[in-house]
């Protein structure tokens, strides 16, 4: 296969998947990571894509943002895996913010019946999975509503965050890397998330490693910020090397 072909391949991959990274595509196109590399610069060089960590995104993606219903269906088992390993970080009798996320609102709907917390959330389907759960004290942080993301932002919900203290945070993230940080698409759901950062004694990011390396346009922390990744196994030895470098443990399952 000529340079062109591949290189309109990769585009094509990129667009479809949303990401691409080195090491796959050398490994399907049966070219050396150098080679991919090559393809990837031209391909940015023509603002075609943009190189990210490890690979490339379409060109345009840093202020895509998926709806819901799209993230709850993407990486539904490295997500499932996630929460259920988050589930032993919760505090005894303590309290929690839970973000508004997919991965966050299925640590949220696995909290055995048992528990008993305070949790208070900003996500409209994380407080709908507490709502009747007998062991939880739910405060649900007010705000406007973004539909995208069914969480609330803006001065209310910035308010209601800088009054309280809680012991745990999990975080959720559309991007992250130890040279970017933490970054999501909306500058709104940023502040909120940083709000949130500054409101928890320890912070958890809960994140598939399909998100290492992704950079979006609004960044609301780094990963000093962060005392704990729980992430998935696809998160290769150098990049958990480079994040606990940035003072963050790993716990990949």
């Amino acid at each position: 296969m000529y340079a062109p072909e591949r290189q309109q391949e990769i585009l094509r991959l990129a667009r479809e998947d949303g990401r691409v990274d080195v090491l796959s595509l050398a490994e399907e196109f049966q070219v050396t990571a150098e080679t991919v590399r090559r393809d990837l610069k031209a391909l940015d060089r023509a603002g075609l894509v943009r190189r990210v960590h490890g690979g490339a995104i379409p060109a345009g993606r840093l202020d895509f943002e998926p709806d819901l219903a799209e993230r709850e269906s993407t990486a539904a088992d490295e997500k499932d895996r996630i929460a259920h390993a988050a589930l032993a970080e919760l505090p005894h009798d303590g309290s929690v913010i839970l973000d508004a996320g997919s991965t966050v609102a299925r640590l949220a709907a696995a909290l055995p019946l048992d528990c008993g917390l305070t949790v208070v959330t900003h996500g409209l389907p994380v407080a709908a999975r507490l709502a009747d759960h007998p062991g939880i004290d739910l405060h649900l942080v007010g705000g406007r509503v973004r539909h995208r993301t069914r969480a609330a932002v803006d001065a209310w919900a910035l308010r209601a965050y800088s009054e309280i203290r809680a012991d745990v945070l999990f975080l959720g993230t559309n991007g992250f890397s130890a040279e970017s940080g933490l970054t999501t698409p909306d500058l709104a759901e940023a502040a909120v998330k940083r709000a949130l950062v500054g409101a928890a004694r320890r912070v958890v990011l809960l994140a598939d490693s399909a998100k290492h390396g992704q950079e979006h346009f609004a960044r609301f922390g780094s990963l000093a910020d962060v005392d704990l990744l729980i992430t998935d196994s696809g998160l290769s030895p150098s990049d958990v090397a480079a994040v606990e470098a940035a003072g963050t443990e790993v716990l990949s399952v």
